[in-house]
């Protein structure tokens, strides 16, 4: 159980902290935020509402409790991720540095493995 847990949290750290990196610049729409996603050929507008979805994502997987939320975080941030993933494929191609999205993908499964193994949800 204990190993569980510390797996647990260590996973969900290290995602709510790469989920993070990427929420604060799309909240506040730093320069390079908005250029990525007008590349990508979404509107401008839509960059601080990802920000905060991101945010109150994080807040969901990270505080205990609300199974349901929970499970509507995780499947948010993911498909941010596979957003994310398929539309800089789809404009620029796969490339060699594209891999590194599997390091966010492979703390997140973790995270949401090991959250069900820890409480054995049932939602």
């Amino acid at each position: 159980m204990k190993k569980t847990k510390i797996i647990y949290w260590i996973a969900t750290g290290i995602f709510g902290a790469f989920m993070l990196s990427s929420a604060i610049p799309d909240f506040i729409m730093t320069d390079e935020a908005v250029d990525f996603i007008t590349k990508l050929g979404y509107p401008k507008y839509i960059v601080p509402f990802l920000g905060a979805a991101k945010c109150l994502g994080i807040v969901a997987i990270v505080i205990p409790g609300f199974p349901r939320i929970k499970e509507w975080a995780y499947a948010g941030l993911f498909f941010d991720l596979v957003g994310a993933t398929y539309s800089n494929i789809c404009v620029d191609g796969l490339h060699l540095p594209m891999l590194f999205m599997l390091v966010p993908f492979t703390f997140g499964a973790v995270s949401y493995i090991y959250y069900h193994r820890l409480y054995s949800v049932k939602v």
